[in-house]
């Protein structure tokens, strides 16, 4: 009963785990600068791709969820199993797990998912940086003036406060 309630959870932290699903590559928008070709910029990417992938260590961000997730779930079947026997021996160790594993599960695809963003958003810092270097276009914040624009005005008729009373100089 142990054993079918723990691959159970198991089970189901590994298909929960393998609903969250991020690209493998960069999800951030890059060009060809200016006077590169497109096999350049093609070469470029691929070599950015792999300087990325490395300063992860080689993990994508969907094997950072599936890690996440199970170790939750395994987490969460030994904190459950721990309860369970405290409270009502052998026979509660054995739904502890199943309710931890379970409880471990829900809680395995937040830090599932929260593991592979971060790990995306990563990957992108990196690939961004490389592309740049490399003299590719890439996506910035910020907004457009012209230089013919007047400075923002300050308001009118504004005065700071008088001094409270009885002060002194």
């Amino acid at each position: 009963m142990r054993t079918s309630l723990k691959a159970a959870a198991l089970a189901s932290t590994l298909l929960i785990a393998a609903c969250v699903s991020v690209p493998s590559g960069p999800s951030q928008m890059s060009l060809p600068g200016t006077g590169k070709s497109f096999d350049q910029f093609r070469a470029d990417d691929y070599e950015c791709q792999q300087f990325a992938s490395s300063r992860l260590g080689g993990k994508t961000p969907n094997e950072a969820a599936a890690d996440s997730g199970v170790a939750s779930t395994l987490i969460g079947a030994a904190v459950g199993a721990a309860a369970g026997a405290a409270i009502n021996g052998g026979h509660g160790a054995a739904a502890g797990a199943g309710v931890g594993g379970a409880t471990g599960a829900l809680i395995g695809t937040g830090t599932a998912s929260a593991s592979s963003y971060e790990l995306q958003r990563r990957y992108d810092d990196a690939y961004l940086q490389c592309m740049y270097a490399k003299g590719n276009k890439i996506p910035v914040h910020g907004g457009f003036a012209t230089q013919n624009e007047p400075p923002p005005r300050q308001p009118q008729g504004y005065y700071p406060p008088p001094p409270p009373p009885g002060w002194r100089q």
